[in-house]
């Protein structure tokens, strides 16, 4: 079972739900790459040294502090962060509940998984339940860390999720893109045609497990190349030859729709179950 970040409480109206905060998110599958000195591949470290000695400060010496004026600080603790506001560094405050398809994508930031706490169970299957029937998510605010963020509240099988959402303001606008080439270069009805035909043929319903970090396995197979190769202190240049990025080349659209349309055609077929074979019926001779 996973370490929860902190207990405190669910709160809607009056009520007030006893929970646990976990993190729903598993441990990066990211390669853990050491940083090495070009000249002689040996590590380089990170060092963290007091910028008036130039000694270095090892972790169980450091404080968070505040730069109220030039050089000078104001030390915070965690107490310090708890009692800014003891109620919000433990509570999960329900502000609204909105339609569950309300939300765009974007916003969606950090998942975390709310565990009910003892005695309140009750009150944890309630809002879970409710939420569920009512298809509703809860937008609420929660602070983690040292932090407040806005976050949304919805059932998830038997548990309750809270996804950190990003405020409105950490986003930009899609009008900060230079689009104006775009209104030169509207579809055509058969490009359009085309295109929704690819659509439907790809069309699959959702199913997170069958994806996988493929680029992971791709870099350790080059890592064993090069190890196999002697190549272990070579630095990889460049290919001078490789492909070009396909920029300003005018690309013709319709073929690639129409190869793409035919390929999955093809796939589609070679997908059918195969017919059983019948033998021919042999005539009885009158």
């Amino acid at each position: 079972m996973p370490r929860g970040l902190w207990k405190g409480a669910i709160s809607f109206g009056l009520v007030n739900v006893p929970v646990e905060l976990f993190s729903a998110e598993k441990r990066s599958t990211e390669l853990d790459l050491t940083m090495l000195d070009k000249r002689d591949f040996a590590p380089v470290g990170y060092k963290r040294y007091n910028k008036a000695s130039g000694k270095e400060v090892p972790w169980n010496e450091i404080v968070k502090g505040y730069e109220y004026r030039d050089g000078k600080y104001v030390v915070l603790s965690d107490e310090d962060f708890r009692r800014a506001n003891v109620e919000a560094s433990k509570t999960v405050d329900i502000q609204a509940f909105v339609d569950r398809d309300a939300i765009a994508p974007k916003f969606y930031e950090t998942p975390y998984y709310l565990g009910p706490s003892k005695r309140g169970e009750k009150a944890y299957a309630l809002l879970r339940d409710a939420l569920a029937k009512a298809d509703k998510v809860g937008i609420a605010t929660v602070v983690i860390r040292t932090r407040q963020y806005l976050a949304a509240v919805f059932p998830e099988g038997e548990a309750l999720m809270m996804n950190t959402i990003r405020y409105a303001g950490e986003l930009r606008e899609a009008k900060d893109l230079d689009l104006s080439a775009l209104k030169t270069h509207k579809p055509t009805a058969k490009e359009l045609d085309l295109a929704l035909r690819l659509i439907e043929d790809m069309e699959d319903d959702w199913k997170p497990e069958q994806y996988k970090d493929t680029y992971r396995e791709d870099l350790l197979k080059r890592i064993e190349e090069k190890v196999k190769a002697g190549e272990t202190e070579e630095i990889t240049e460049p290919e001078k030859e490789g492909r070009e990025v396909r920029g300003a080349e005018v690309i013709d659209l319709m073929a690639l729709l129409r190869k793409s349309v035919e390929k999955k055609g093809e796939a589609r077929e070679r997908a059918k179950p195969k017919r059983a074979h019948k033998a021919p019926r042999r005539r009885h001779a009158a």
